[in-house]
């Protein structure tokens, strides 16, 4: 096996038609590379600016009402990690900006794919496109062509006569081809991650490394095997060609489609009108804002022992807010939290298509792996939720003990205050802690791989001089 694979890697060395091909490849990926970081660094850049304008906008307030304030708001902004120009993921369609501010969760906004002028059925520019498509299309081509040579120049037999088994000529050639495709990976990886990258980055790099090779060695046996044992040469290119088109393209779309019809999400208009009832009537119809309202002032009347609201030593008015607010988080909690079970059970039915496709688990794997799937979407959703509760409830809390009695609504506070308000801050998801959203991937995948092994292995081969 070991004579085949340097042989092999003899033949490619000296091929001109291998030469322009690296040529081809290498300026294609610095190109990729260059426009993908210098996106990524532009926008993290923009990102960076933006939060502290709006922080110091924060910080210099003019003396203003604790609810006035919390109406006012601030930004959380979606980083941009070093990966992000790898593999994009959804990151270019679900935005990056999200408001901050009382009474209302907002959704993110300003995607970068709602501000683009062009539309691709592949997205973006990113290496991804290189990883996912461009370097297997080459493994296709160069494990086809390896075994149709020695076919058509009849060197097959010569093999066959030295003693060297169909199964260890079919890994021999596939692992040839595979080894380059990683060579393609890893000069891939190298150039995107020239940057400085911190530990979470590299393992995150090792991971994406270690899928991207399972996928090209499935690819590589599974060409190599189908191009040695078929007859026809023209119809094994075919048919590899079309398994290639229908992983890549037509089952994730089908797949995807019908996943969406089984776990559909509510549309956007049904899904704000059912909150802003249960806001305004209660959760199932029960426990109005009046009602409750009217429960609450009685409660803290009681406690001061007090018989009207101006002699409250506090502004029951801050206490209403921020007991609508936590009121509101429960419609939230359950309307919001509704639609990411929605869209977690329709990652979980997508995942499945790995069973039949490889691809799909690549994709997942991929863009979990670099941080910029649904599953790392919805951390940092969490993330400015949470900030967003904490920072209403400090304003409230302010208006509510701050020194101001009830209907007091002049009563300010100077930018003194604003300033001892804690800002948002995110970091990413330690992909260790989010490992488990991706076993089923990591199965299927793993699963192919032993079985593109497994039908090599049973492979009872042909006589010699059917070849």
């Amino acid at each position: 096996m070991k004579n085949i694979i340097l042989n092999e890697w003899k033949k490619k060395y000296r091929s001109t038609t291998f030469f322009y091909l690296n040529v081809f490849f290498i300026l294609s990926l610095l190109i990729v590379v260059y426009l993908g970081i210098l996106q990524n660094n532009n926008q993290e850049k923009y990102r960076k600016i933006v939060q502290e304008e709006v922080r110091d906008q924060w910080n210099n307030l003019e003396p203003m009402n604790p609810h006035s304030a919390a109406h006012y708001g601030s930004y959380a902004f979606k980083p941009i990690n070093a990966l992000n120009s790898l593999d994009g993921g959804i990151n270019n369609i679900t935005g990056n900006v999200i408001k901050l501010e009382g009474h209302v969760q907002n959704e993110i906004l300003y995607s970068e794919a709602s501000q683009s002028q062009s539309i691709s059925k592949f997205g973006k520019l990113k290496s991804s496109l290189l990883l996912q498509f461009v370097i297997p299309l080459i493994i296709i081509f160069l494990a086809y062509d390896s075994i149709i040579n020695e076919k058509k120049s009849g060197r097959i037999k010569l093999l066959f006569l030295e003693g060297i088994s169909i199964r260890k000529l079919i890994f021999s050639k596939a692992i040839s081809v595979w080894l380059y495709g990683v060579v393609l990976l890893l000069l891939t990886i190298f150039f995107q991650t020239l940057n400085f990258v911190d530990f979470e980055t590299t393992k995150r790099i090792v991971f994406l490394i270690f899928i991207y090779s399972i996928y090209y060695y499935i690819i590589s046996v599974l060409v190599t095997y189908l191009s040695a044992t078929m007859k026809n040469n023209t119809s094994v290119l075919s048919l590899i060609i079309s398994i290639w088109i229908i992983w890549t393209i037509f089952t994730p779309k089908l797949w995807g489609n019908t996943v969406e019809k089984i776990h559909s999400l509510p549309s956007r208009q049904e899904f704000k009108a059912n909150m802003r009832e249960e806001r305004s009537k209660g959760i199932d119809g029960h426990n109005p804002y009046d009602l409750r309202r009217q429960k609450l002032k009685n409660k803290f009347l009681n406690q001061y022992n007090v018989d009207s609201l101006s002699k409250l030593p506090i502004n029951f008015d801050g206490i209403v807010m921020q007991a609508d607010e936590e009121y509101g988080n429960q419609i939230w909690d359950k309307y919001f939290g509704n639609n990411y079970e929605i869209m977690q059970n329709q990652k979980k039915m997508f995942q499945l298509l790995g069973l039949v496709n490889p691809f799909s688990s690549l994709q997942s794997l991929s863009m979990g792996f670099a941080g910029t799937d649904m599953i790392h979407h919805f951390d940092f959703l969490k993330s400015s939720e949470n900030y967003r509760r904490y920072f209403i409830k400090e304003l409230n809390d302010k208006h509510a003990y701050g020194g101001s009695k009830t209907g007091d609504w002049k009563w300010t506070v100077d930018s003194l205050y604003f300033r001892s308000v804690d800002k948002f801050e995110y970091k990413s998801a330690n992909i260790l802690d989010k490992i488990n959203y991706y076993y089923i991937d990591l199965f299927f995948l793993f699963g192919w791989f032993c079985f593109v092994n497994v039908i090599v292995l049973i492979y009872q081969g042909r006589e010699n001089n059917e070849w």
